[in-house]
C-alpha cells in the first residue's frame, strides 16, 4: 500500500466516486475505507475516480479514505490452486469458512493461496543457468494427477547467480535469485502475481484441429467442439444448462477443468461442491477435484465480484496453459454477469443500449471469448485453453443481446430446446438450430482417429432429421398413413436417431460416457439399418414388413445393452439386421 490516498464522496452500492484522486492510476486496485474494502478504479476525470467494490458498502461512510495499492487487480498463481473453491476474486472459501464461520466479513483482504503449507519442490535449474520469462525452473506434484510446473515470470530474463536445495518450502520462500543484464536482480518465488485483465503472452497461437472429447454423442459426433476452441449452450430455465455443464466437467479429455459458477443459486453450486469431490476420473480412476478449480460467486454475493470472477477465472486457465496443459472452462453463466455490468453500468449513469445492457457489452463478451485458444507457450509446449460458456436467456428468447452477441464469437453454439427438455429428452440440444464451426477442421482428427468419414456419416444422418421435421407439418395435414413408405421410412430411423443415439443417460454407467470407438460403431449400424430398409421398400416391400419392432429396439437399445470396452455385441447386431433383411427380400423375390 503506497501513501497515495483519496476520499469518499458518493456510494451507491458497490460504485463508489471517490475526490482527490490524482495519483491513482486506472484499473488500480484500491482499499476503501476503514475496514479496507477491495476495490477497482474503472474511471478517472479531473482528480474524481469511480472504483467498484468487491465486497459489502454497507456501514461506508462518506469522507472514509481510499487507499492505493499501486497495481492492479492481480491473482497469485502457484501450488494451491487444485483442489480449492474460490470466490470471484480467488479468495479460498473453505479456508475463510473455517477462520470466519458461515459469513465472509468485509475488508478481510486479498487473501488467496495458503502460505504456510510446505511443498516438496524439485529445482532444475542451477547456478549459472541463463533463464527466460516462461521457463519451467522448478517441479511440484501438486495431486497425483497434475504436476504443478514453476515458472520464471513474465518480463524476468538472466543468470541465475543464487538456488536452493530441492527440498520442503512454503510459496512465499525464495528459491532462486536471477540477476538480468542490467545488474538488477529478481527472486523466483514458487507463485507470480498477473493481473486479471490482461492475456498472458504466449509464443505462437497455432490452428486448431484436436477434438474435446466429452463423451456425448450428441457433441462428439454431431456438434464438436475443438480444443482451444469456443462454446455456447443458450437455453431458458429448466432446460438442462447446468447438468450440460456438469457432464462436459466431468467425463471432457481435457487436462484441467476450471468452474466458474458466475451468479448462479447456491442450490446449484452447493450440488456442484458436493458432487465433485465424490466423482472418480475415469481415465486415472482418482478424484476428479485433483484436477479441477472451482469458482463460486453466487447470486447473493457482491455484484462487482460477479464481473471479476469472468476474468479469475479465464487467468487461472491461462497459467495452467502456460504450463502445456489443456484446460477447459465451463462459465455458468455468462447472462448473470452480462447483468452485474448492467447493473453496474446503470449505477455509473451510462447511456443504457438494448434492454438496458451496455453499449460495451459486445467488446466484453469478445474479450473473454477470445482468450481461448491452442498455442504454443514461452516454453514450447503445446497447451489450451477452451471455452463453454452458458448462456441464460429470458424466457428461452434467442434473440435477447447476451445470446446475439455471443453467437457473433463462439464456433459452436448449442442450443437447448425446451420441449425436448421437458420431453425428457436429454441433454436438450436441438439439432436443428444448433451448429459447430470445427467440422472441417476436426476432418483429419476424426479421420486419423475413427478412420472413417465422419463429417459424411454426420450430414447424413442430419439429413434425416431435417426431412423427419419437414415431414411434421404435412402429417399434422393429412395423416401418416397417406405418406408414401420411403417417408414413413425417414419417421422410423429418426426416431431411432433421436431416441438411440442422441438422447443420453447420465444416470447410466455405460450411457453417461461413450468412447468415440462406440459412438462411431452405433451410428454406423443405424446408418447400415436404414440402408437394408431403403433397399426393401425399392424393391417393393412394405414398411410394414421392413420395420421389425424387435430389431429396431435392439438398435435403440445398444447403448444401454453392450458395453463400452466390448464392441462384439454391435457385430452380432449388424448380422441379425442382414439375416433379417437378406431373408425377407429372398422371400418378396419368388
Amino acid at each position: 500500500m503506497t501513501d497515495i490516498m483519496g476520499k469518499v464522496g458518493m456510494i451507491n452500492g458497490p460504485v463508489i466516486r471517490g475526490e482527490e484522486m490524482l495519483g491513482f492510476k486506472m484499473r488500480e486496485m484500491v482499499l476503501v475505507g476503514e475496514k479496507k474494502l477491495l476495490g477497482e478504479v474503472i474511471s478517472i476525470e479531473e482528480g474524481n475516480g469511480i472504483i467498484q467494490v468487491y465486497e459489502e458498502t454497507e456501514g461506508l461512510k462518506k469522507g472514509e479514505a481510499i487507499y492505493s495499492t499501486g497495481k492492479p487487480l492481480s491473482l497469485k498463481l502457484g501450488p494451491g490452486i487444485l483442489q480449492n473453491i474460490f470466490d470471484g476474486i480467488e479468495r479460498p472459501l473453505k479456508k475463510m469458512n473455517d477462520e470466519f464461520g458461515n459469513f465472509i466479513p468485509e475488508g478481510i483482504g486479498l487473501i488467496s493461496l495458503d502460505e504456510e503449507k510446505l511443498w516438496s519442490i524439485d529445482i532444475l535449474i542451477h547456478v549459472g543457468d541463463l533463464v527466460k520469462e516462461g521457463q519451467v525452473f522448478a517441479i511440484v506434484e501438486e495431486t497425483s494427477l497434475i504436476t504443478h510446473k514453476i515458472m520464471v515470470p513474465i518480463g524476468v530474463s538472466g543468470k541465475v547467480v543464487q538456488v536452493k536445495e530441492n527440498g520442503m518450502y512454503s510459496i512465499e520462500e525464495e528459491l532462486a535469485i536471477v540477476e538480468d543484464e542490467n545488474g538488477s536482480r529478481f527472486p523466483l518465488k514458487m507463485y507470480q502475481e498477473w493481473p486479471v485483465r490482461i492475456p498472458r503472452p504466449v509464443k505462437e497461437r497455432l490452428p486448431i484441429g484436436r477434438l474435446l472429447v466429452t463423451g456425448q454423442r450428441v457433441l462428439d459426433m454431431f456438434f464438436p467442439i475443438a480444443k482451444g476452441g469456443t462454446a455456447a449452450i443458450p437455453g431458458g430455465f429448466g432446460t438442462g444448462k447446468t447438468m450440460t455443464q456438469h457432464q462436459l466437467a466431468k467425463w471432457s479429455d481435457a487436462d484441467i477443468i476450471v468452474y466458474i459458477g458466475c451468479g448462479e443459486r447456491g442450490n446449484e453450486m452447493t450440488e456442484v461442491l458436493e458432487d465433485f469431490p465424490k466423482l472418480i476420473d475415469p481415465k486415472t480412476n482418482k478424484p476428479i477435484m485433483e484436477r479441477t478449480v472451482l469458482i463460486a460467486n453466487t447470486s447473493n454475493m457482491p455484484v462487482a465480484a460477479r464481473e471479476a470472477s469472468i476474468y479469475t477465472g479465464i487467468t487461472i486457465a491461462e497459467y495452467f496453459r502456460d504450463m502445456g496443459y489443456h484446460v477447459a472452462i465451463m462459465a455458468d453463466s455468462t447472462s448473470r454477469w452480462a447483468e452485474a455490468l448492467r447493473e453496474i453500468s446503470g449505477r455509473l449513469e451510462e447511456m443504457p443500449a438494448e434492454e438496458g445492457y451496455p453499449a460495451y457489452l459486445p467488446t466484453k463478451l469478445a474479450e473473454f471469448y477470445e482468450r481461448a485458444g491452442y498455442v504454443s507457450t514461452l516454453n514450447e509446449k503445446e497447451g489450451s485453453v477452451t471455452i463453454i460458456g452458458a448462456v441464460s436467456p429470458a424466457g428461452g428468447d434467442f434473440s435477447e443481446p447476451v445470446t446475439e452477441n455471443t453467437k457473433r464469437f463462439v464456433n459452436v453454439f448449442l442450443a437447448l430446446d425446451r420441449e425436448l427438455a421437458y420431453s425428457r429428452h436429454y441433454p436438450a440440444i436441438n439439432w436443428l438450430t444448433s451448429y459447430s464451426g470445427y467440422l472441417e477442421t476436426l476432418r483429419n482428427f476424426y479421420e486419423g482417429e475413427l478412420k472413417e468419414d465422419i463429417v459424411g456419416l454426420r450430414g447424413k444422418m442430419l439429413k434425416l432429421l431435417f426431412e423427419e421435421n419437414k415431414l411434421k407439418d404435412l402429417i399434422l395435414l393429412v395423416g401418416e398413413d397417406v405418406l408414401p413408405d420411403e417417408q414413413r421410412l425417414v419417421l422410423e430411423i429418426s426416431k431411432v436417431i433421436k431416441i438411440g443415439f442422441l438422447q443420453q443417460n447420465a444416470f447410466h454407467k455405460e450411457d453417461t460416457f461413450v468412447p468415440l470407438k462406440k459412438q462411431l460403431e452405433m451410428i454406423k449400424t443405424i446408418d447400415h439399418l436404414y440402408e437394408r430398409c431403403l433397399a426393401c421398400i425399392k424393391k417393393g416391400i412394405a414398411i410394414s414388413q421392413v420395420r421389425e419392432p424387435n430389431l429396431f429396439e435392439d438398435v435403440i437399445k445398444m447403448k444401454y445393452t453392450i458395453p463400452n470396452d466390448n464392441l462384439e455385441g454391435i457385430e452380432i447386431l449388424n448380422n441379425n439386421i442382414d439375416d433379417y433383411y437378406d431373408s425377407l427380400e429372398e422371400k418378396y423375390s419368388k
